[in-house]
């Protein structure tokens, strides 16, 4: 049995869909992250095994692996000499890599005329040192670019509106753990997919490193909501501002602003704030925000309050029902 039970840690059968998995990720890294859980050292560390957890088991390699070998499949085992943590890892009677066949280094060793170290090797490398090379390099050509990965993050509502930085802990060869800084653009939602050119692993000596590609999730804000590059937010209001009119305080990105609300104003009825919506980025405009108004009734009023509602609804005889249906 392995160490760790990455099902038991996002709480899936073993059988699962990845779309379980995913849906299992989303909401235990929505609970444990840091922004969420600021100073709580024992949700960090939930997350952080949260994310190892579905970085193994969103992959379809790695999970194949795992199944097979549990937590021995990505500690590390290397054959032969290596020039850096980028050189290739052979790894034997394992689904997916291939047996090498060490004759093809050799030749035809049984006939005459069969060539010798010497003869290949006039500068004296050595047969070994060309075993090395096309181990490293397949069939003779250039080193391996390095593999690109894949890694996801969850940001709050705000950074990803706002773009800023935030760190993800990348999980390398070897059970190794990188912490990379991210910059977050203006305006990314979930979906989105982010490129760090060179973040992958590292590639055979000599070649370039893949590329790390991380895939975002937003978690939803408390009363801010998005429509593409445009904002939502309800906001109360009470009989009489809604009947009168009133200038009201609203939330927006960069604070509470004042907003005229006109007489007559109904429930549902949206006023917009250009320019207060998704900040502009990469040649796209700003949103706009719409402030949605919610009129809300006190549960109980007294009697005279009683009666003059009464006389208001004489004196205005009014049916918004009219003409509907």
């Amino acid at each position: 049995m392995p160490e760790r039970d990455y099902y038991e840690t996002l709480g899936v059968a073993r059988g699962a869909t990845p779309e379980a998995i995913k849906k299992a990720y989303r909401g235990l890294a929505r609970k444990y992250h840091p922004d969420v859980n600021p100073g709580d050292k024992t949700a960090e560390a939930k997350f952080k095994e949260v994310q190892q957890a579905y970085d193994v088991l969103s992959d379809k390699e790695k999970r194949e692996r795992y199944d097979r070998y549990g937590d021995a499949a990505f500690e590390g085992m290397a054959a032969g000499p290596r020039a850096g943590a980028s050189d290739y890892t052979f790894r034997f009677g394992e689904p997916g890599f291939e047996t090498v066949d060490f004759s093809q280094f050799f030749g035809n060793m049984s006939g005459a005329g069969a060539a010798t170290d010497e003869d290949e090797h006039p500068g004296g490398a050595g047969l070994f040192e060309d075993i090395l090379g096309r181990m490293r390099s397949p069939r003779g050509g250039r080193p391996r670019t390095g593999r690109s990965e894949e890694a996801h993050l969850t940001i709050p509502f705000l950074t990803a509106v706002r773009g800023g930085e935030t760190t993800i802990e990348v999980q390398r060869e070897g059970g190794r753990r990188e912490s990379l800084v991210v910059k977050i653009p203006p305006g990314v939602d979930t979906g989105a997919k982010l490129r760090l050119k060179g973040r992958g692993e590292p590639g055979g000596k000599g070649a370039p490193p893949g590329d790390l590609t991380i895939h975002i999730t937003v978690e939803p804000h408390p009363y801010f909501k998005r429509e593409g590059r445009d904002l939502q937010v309800e906001v109360p209001i009470s009989v009489s501002e809604a009947i009168l009119g009133a200038k009201i305080e609203v939330p927006t990105l960069d604070g509470m602003k004042s907003l005229t609300v006109p007489p007559g104003s109904s429930c549902g009825q949206k006023l917009r704030l250009k320019g207060q919506g998704v900040p502009a980025s990469g040649g796209k405009p700003a949103g706009d925000l719409f402030v949605v108004l919610k009129i809300i009734v006190p549960k109980t009023v007294d009697e005279v309050s009683r009666r003059l509602i009464q006389e208001f609804a004489e004196r205005n005889p009014y049916n918004p029902r009219a003409g509907l249906w």
